[in-house]
């Protein structure tokens, strides 16, 4: 699973273990590793691979499922959703305007450079 290190163990001891289990999973739909339609791995499967509790990874699940990431299907398990890599995208592009860009403007303002500065300036690193 992405975002594991051998033996199952989750890496961000600073973040909650359901976000971590929900971001693995986001990961592996967007890097299609986990493609539309395909079964995702049950509550007992991620407990037992990261040797957590199996209410830590329902709630982790339970977050995919409220934004339509994950679909249950009764008696089946859970399935990644038509349109859920496109939809992944779509929130981390509005994040990204949010977490990178603004404070990236907000700097170059601070020190006198222009967007077309910043423009330049990123076309150079590209």
């Amino acid at each position: 699973m992405a975002g594991a290190e051998e033996g199952g163990e989750l890496v961000d001891e600073g973040r909650p273990l359901f976000v971590q289990i929900a971001e693995e999973i986001e990961a592996s739909v967007l890097d299609g590793s986990l493609p539309e339609g395909e079964r995702a791995p049950s509550t007992n499967e991620l407990a037992a691979f990261h040797r957590i509790n199996p209410a830590t990874a329902a709630k982790g699940i339970n977050l995919l499922v409220d934004r339509e990431i994950l679909i249950k299907r009764r008696g089946l398990g859970m399935f990644v959703a038509a349109g859920a890599a496109e939809r992944l995208r779509a929130e981390r592009r509005r994040a990204f305007a949010g977490d990178y860009l603004a404070p990236m403007l907000a700097e170059a303002q601070n020190i006198g450079l222009s967007v077309e500065n910043v423009i330049e300036m990123l076309r150079e690193q590209a």
